[in-house]
């Protein structure tokens, strides 16, 4: 019968260069759906109404959303139509510049780490590793 050989498992670690990564693009992302950004989303008061008017102009009754500049998670849960509505319109007005973002961030991540690959591997060794522990890296 054939040995097995076992699978070699790399050590699980904690890196701060990839969560500052995966932080931009979730910048980016909330910027360009909700208007605001991760903290506003979280934290942001509901203010997001829907209001009708008469338009003696045209004769007709108009919509008007006030509050839709940031939308927050209290906006989501107060009123889900309008708010998801209101992303949907700002990712269709948005879905460019966000994609040039999230490019420009991966080539910016990417590159800078090629070029600090010796100092953050310095830092690594000398800096973190004695000070926070084997399980976190730069």
């Amino acid at each position: 019968m054939a040995k097995r050989k076992s699978r070699r498992r790399s050590r699980k670690s904690f890196s701060i260069l990839n969560a500052l990564e995966s932080l931009t693009y979730a910048e980016l992302l909330s910027r360009g759906i909700t208007g605001g950004g991760i903290g506003q989303f979280l934290t942001g008061k509901g203010d997001l109404v829907s209001t009708s008017t008469f338009d003696s102009g045209a004769g007709s009754y108009m919509d008007v959303v006030t509050g839709a500049d940031a939308i927050s998670l209290m906006d989501i849960v107060q009123s889900p139509s309008l708010a998801t509505s209101t992303m949907a319109i700002n990712l269709q007005n948005n879905i460019i510049p966000m994609a040039v973002g999230a490019a420009t961030t991966a080539v910016t991540f990417n590159v800078g780490k090629r070029l600090l690959r010796r100092p953050i591997s310095n830092i690594n060794r000398n800096l973190v590793r004695p000070l926070l522990g084997a399980g976190i890296r730069l």
